[in-house]
């Protein structure tokens, strides 16, 4: 399957030969998390190196280890693995490493060179938090008094390019497309006082796949809604007949 993120790869490479701060805008769904690392491990600057990709969330650094681990034809673990609070999968082989924010600083800290590392990619970077900022500014020190060989990508679905670029100094800034789909927005409002959230999610699921066809991405606050909202679907529709149809669910 080719997606937007693979017409701009080339031009990816080009610009981390020549340069080593780089800026890459992609919408949602181009493709940037799972194919860009992937892209790079190829690259004649990396030398043995690791490419390490900071996550801000905890669920997204384990899921985007475990594709692209798919795409290998590989166990997460293997050439590409992830380091989270109280759960790693990496090892001697691993050559890419998908880490949370505090896990980032904790390397840093232990390593300010970071003499392991190629490439540090910070993903997601339009969601902005203290701790990825303080993660960027202790990357561009190592840059300047340590490293000067170490690469920097910053990758955003939504970048207002001017702030970071005054950070990161004259560096490329390369854009790729991405995809558009008609949608249509239908609202199922509840009535919490009497209903709990997971049931309320539940019934329109069950509505949505009732109505609709295709697959259905759900938004929940977190693993403590994700986990129990499937444990009721599991129980309530029966997974296999769910998966017969079409609609799979992944966590």
């Amino acid at each position: 399957m080719t997606l937007p993120i693979d017409l701009i790869l080339t031009e990816l490479k080009q610009a981390l030969v020549q340069s080593t701060r780089v800026l890459l805008q992609a919408p949602p769904g181009a493709g940037k998390t799972t194919q860009v690392p992937l892209a790079l491990l190829d690259a004649p600057w990396r030398a043995g190196k690791k490419i390490i990709m900071l996550e801000p969330r905890r669920l997204a650094a384990r899921s985007a280890a475990r594709f692209m681990a798919l795409q290998l034809g590989e166990q997460v673990g293997q050439r590409v693995g992830y380091r989270t609070k109280l759960d790693t999968k990496i090892s001697a082989a691993t050559q890419i490493e998908v880490v949370t924010e505090g896990i980032l600083t904790r390397i840093i800290q232990n390593d300010p060179m970071l003499e392991d590392y190629a490439l540090v990619i910070f993903d997601e970077f339009h969601e902005r938090s203290l701790a990825a900022d303080l993660g960027l500014a202790l990357v561009r020190e190592s840059q300047e008094v340590l490293r000067e060989d170490l690469r920097l990508l910053v990758m955003s679905a939504t970048l207002d390019t001017a702030p970071i670029a005054q950070v990161l100094g004259d560096v490329p800034i390369i854009s790729s497309e991405g995809r558009a789909f008609p949608v249509e927005v239908i609202y199922r409002p509840a009535n919490f006082k009497n209903t709990h959230l997971i049931d309320a999610v539940v019934r329109v699921i069950k509505e949505a796949l009732a109505e609709q066809t295709g697959s259905l991405l759900v938004f929940l606050p977190g693993v403590g809604e994700i986990r129990p909202t499937l444990k009721d679907i599991h129980s309530k529709f029966r997974l296999v007949e769910l998966l017969k149809s079409g609609c799979p669910l992944n966590p």
